[in-house]
């Protein structure tokens, strides 16, 4: 059963320095703490329909990626290892040592690097269409980083949004492209596309992690650290943009996972279809127990 919603008014938004720059965040409730972490091109905003819910048993943390959203751009590296250290640095300015991680799409594979940087750190992970898991990925990511994309997403970030969303369903019957009922979400995140910090830190995340072929990064050595720490995979059966079988087949390499596949959600389950993920994520949090690596036996010398 899905928890009762808490009003808005719980929330609060802050802005704190880190050695990655200021970060912006918006933090409710108490508990254990529970990171949100955006997809490529996204911001924060993309988690306020799970929030309020969520903050009714957690520490709910939902933040701006470096050089997104309201989040100083980095010194200039924008790959996961990056993006990872700076989720570092801020559960550590916020004072906690450790969290459950919830990412969508590129979050996913930020969240998948943590754990694998930052194990000791690292309570839960909750992939939502996460990317990392293969090749395959959308056309559009793919030319996004093709020489000349800035011009043509700097265009699209100038359309007005009602005129991108009635675009958008049009161009979902093409094979591949995006789902009809990503085309909402897209175009949000195509409107913030209009601030040049924002589609900068879009293209040069974007070519960190894909090139005109597909992914290029792949979460395949984390794999070993995930049998023991408790996940949740979740998706959309008509994601167009990470195809549903690379979470099927993590969800078979990962026989004590927790999964959920949304038969009518595309790529953004957690804007689409909140109210069939949030159970699925509270019964996640309610049944396990944060992962606590093992330490290391010390060395004893034989002197």
């Amino acid at each position: 059963m899905t928890a009762l919603a808490l009003p808005p008014s719980a929330r609060a938004d802050g802005r704190i320095a880190t050695p990655a720059g200021i970060l912006a965040y918006t933090t409710a409730g108490t508990g254990e703490p529970l990171l949100l972490v955006h997809g490529l091109g996204g911001t924060r905003r993309t988690w306020r329909h799970l929030i309020d819910s969520l903050a009714t048993t957690h520490t709910v943390i939902a933040v701006d990626l470096p050089g997104h959203g309201q989040s100083d751009s980095p010194a200039g590296d924008y790959s996961l290892g990056a993006h990872a250290s700076a989720l570092r640095d801020l559960l550590a300015a916020l004072g906690h040592s450790s969290a459950t991680l919830v990412g969508h799409s590129l979050g996913g594979g930020v969240a998948l690097q943590f754990a694998y940087q930052f194990p000791e750190r690292t309570d839960r992970v909750v992939l939502i269409s996460s990317g990392g898991l293969g090749a395959e990925v959308s056309p559009m990511l793919r030319v996004a980083t093709l020489p000349g994309a800035a011009t043509l997403v700097a265009g699209l970030g100038r359309l007005p949004v009602g005129l991108t969303r009635r675009i958008l369903p049009l161009i979902s019957v093409v094979p591949g492209v995006i789902a009809r009922e990503d085309a909402r979400s897209v175009a949000e995140d195509l409107r913030g596309m209009a601030r040049a910090q924002q589609r900068r830190a879009f293209l040069r995340t974007a070519r960190s992690v894909i090139d005109w072929r597909g992914q290029t990064v792949s979460a395949s050595r984390q794999l070993g650290l995930l049998a023991d720490l408790p996940v949740l995979v979740t998706w959309g059966g008509r994601d167009r943009t990470i195809p549903p079988h690379h979470h099927r087949t993590l969800v078979q390499q990962l026989p004590d996972a927790h999964s959920l596949e949304i038969a009518n959600a595309g790529h953004y389950p957690h804007e689409t279809a909140p109210a069939q993920i949030l159970p699925a994520i509270h019964a996640f949090l309610r049944t396990t127990q944060p992962y606590r690596p093992a330490l290391p036996v010390p060395r004893t010398s034989s002197g």
